[in-house]
């Protein structure tokens, strides 16, 4: 008589950590307490993924969000509940504001006591609404046999522009509960806003009237590096937020690179009749506070549809992923843009000016700095940098770094998470 082969179990701790390796998770970070037990212990069991261990909470936050940034990936931080998840408040809040794709996974007492304010240990019956105001996104796994649904749906809404921190409330009788094994784990999908063709046509008619085009590159427009790079040798000049800083290779002498605020910037924006925001807040930190005189027409390219014209007032907004727009847009250009010469060499001259006006600032430091613009590019190293003078003054925008992804700064201006990120 034939019988079915036993159905394969697994308890949901052990699913969550087969699941994170199964879409190419290789480091985890956090700090183990009761309440994730289960799900470190099954990592641990596994050994497909290594754990790093934090002294706490924020600097296990601050390395997985170093991580993501560097790595071009997913960054996986594991607390537990109340105090645990707390401690990464001031961290996640800086990945939030760098658009880093975390996936936090904290945890949760057992559901009979949650968010009725027993004093179970560890509760804080409002730890939902404080996740909500520091995540892109805020999900709770409410029952086991959602393992894997929820999992994937909290890591493509990390990793779906525009990217950032989502939190995942695991509670920990869930976490212990069984469910059948499932054979295949889909990696998450990413999915990208993308605009309108009549919205790149448009952009299209506007820089072919151009003689003077830049792109202002931020943050979001880090993984467009291929189509921003292509516009310039076409004839665009370009210039950067601090969070976009070599999307266009920093060598280029058409690019001011991050030197945004200087008077000879000031002038050449003065010049340009053509400027395209993409991926980029224009945050108040780079523009005086938005005082400072961009150029018209002003076009701004988002992920996110709420930032048009938050900051300026906008030409054109186009709603749409950085990358895909503008690789779109190169299709219905010319090989070769009829721009002004003698606007593309000036750019050159602002950059030298800026950078030497800057030299003669530093003094003795210049000798530091220089050593490590010597460095950084040549060796192809990420350049992390805690909130200091030091960097504030030449290390945003002096030192070259090689790739996009390289450099790790803190955007939210949070003093101290410089030596986490530089672990993560």
């Amino acid at each position: 008589m034939k019988t079915d082969a036993p159905t394969r179990t697994e308890t949901v701790g052990e699913a969550i950590a087969r699941h994170l390796a199964d879409i190419g998770v290789t480091r985890v970070f956090g700090v183990i307490s009761i309440h994730n037990m289960p799900i470190l212990d099954a990592i641990a069991r596994q050994g497909r993924i290594r754990f790093v261990p934090a002294r706490g909470e924020a600097g296990a936050m601050n390395m997985a969000d170093a991580y993501a940034r560097v790595s071009r990936s997913l960054g996986v931080v594991i607390t537990s509940t109340g105090t645990g998840a707390g401690n990464t408040a001031g961290a996640q809040v800086e990945a939030l504001t760098a658009g880093s794709p975390v996936l936090h996974i904290t945890t949760q007492v057992d559901r009979q006591f949650m968010d009725r304010d027993r004093a179970a240990i560890h509760d804080v019956p409002r730890q939902t609404d404080m996740l909500k105001g520091i995540s892109k996104t805020c999900l709770r796994m409410w029952e086991a046999r959602s393992v894997h649904t929820v999992l994937s749906a909290a890591a493509s809404a990390a990793l779906s522009p525009p990217s950032g921190p989502v939190s995942l409330e695991i509670p920990v009788d869930v976490q212990r509960e069984t469910v059948p094994e499932q054979d295949f784990i889909a990696r998450p999908l990413v999915v990208r806003p993308l605009a309108g063709q009549d919205s790149i046509a448009a952009l299209a008619e506007l820089v072919k009237k151009a003689r003077r085009p830049m792109l202002w590159l931020g943050g979001g427009a880090r993984h467009a590096g291929d189509a921003a790079n292509a516009l310039v040798e076409r004839g665009f000049c370009a210039v950067s937020s601090t969070n976009g800083r070599a999307v266009v290779d920093e060598a280029s002498p058409y690019t001011l690179g991050a030197f945004n605020m200087t008077p000879e910037a000031e002038a050449i924006y003065a010049q340009c009749d053509l400027m395209i925001v993409a991926g980029s807040r224009l945050r108040g930190n780079e523009t005086r506070n938005n005082t400072l005189p961009l150029p018209s027409p002003l076009v701004q390219i988002d992920a996110e549809a709420t930032q048009g014209a938050r900051n300026y007032p906008v030409d054109l907004f186009i709603h749409g992923d950085a990358k895909d727009s503008l690789a779109r847009l190169l299709d219905l250009l010319p090989e070769r843009l009829e721009t002004d010469a003698e606007f593309r060499h000036s750019i050159a001259i602002a950059r030298v000016k800026a950078e030497g006006r800057l030299r003669d600032q530093l003094g003795v430091y210049r000798v530091i700095a220089d050593a490590l613009q010597e460095r950084v590019a040549a060796g192809g190293h990420p350049f992390v940098r805690d909130v200091t003078i030091s960097n504030s003054t030449f290390g945003n925008r002096y030192v070259q770094f090689a790739a996009p992804h390289h450099g790790v700064h803190a955007l939210g201006g949070g003093i101290g998470q410089g030596l986490a990120m530089g672990i993560g």
